[in-house]
């Protein structure tokens, strides 16, 4: 595998890291499921979901997309998510962890393996028709 593929992923990763990892004031609780939808959240759908994308966007570079990447790209965002949210919760000063962001995290990343799937399929009829 080429890692040069999959340098705009390792940037990715590194800033989501970061941004995750920095100081900040805790987030009031979220009282009751239906109020857990905020900025908050749609941060979350869009860092874990190009996480995702740009996974897919590495090894497609590569030529060798299959439909196991889809689910290996999808177990790795799950597990960098949990990941993510436990150094929130127990290492990271200032920070909080919890289930309505992973929960975010996770749906983020199904958002970005579906919206990858997509511009594919339209990528892929346009070369195989010409």
């Amino acid at each position: 595998m080429k890692i040069k593929s999959f340098i705009p992923f390792i940037i990715w990763t590194i800033l989501i890291m970061i941004l995750l990892g920095l100081p900040g004031k805790f987030f009031p609780k979220v009282p009751n499921f239906w109020e857990w939808l905020s900025w908050d959240k749609l941060v979350h759908f869009v860092l874990f979901g190009t996480f995702c994308f740009l996974f897919l966007w590495g090894v497609k570079k590569q030529n060798i997309l299959q439909k196991r990447h889809y689910i290996i790209a999808g177990i790795i965002g799950i597990f960098y998510s949990g990941l993510t949210e436990l150094l929130q919760h127990f290492v990271f000063i200032k920070r909080n962890g919890n289930w309505y962001d992973f929960l975010a995290d996770v749906i983020g990343c199904f958002l970005g393996l579906y919206l990858f799937n997509i511009l594919y399929k339209k990528w892929f009829s346009k070369t195989s028709k010409s």
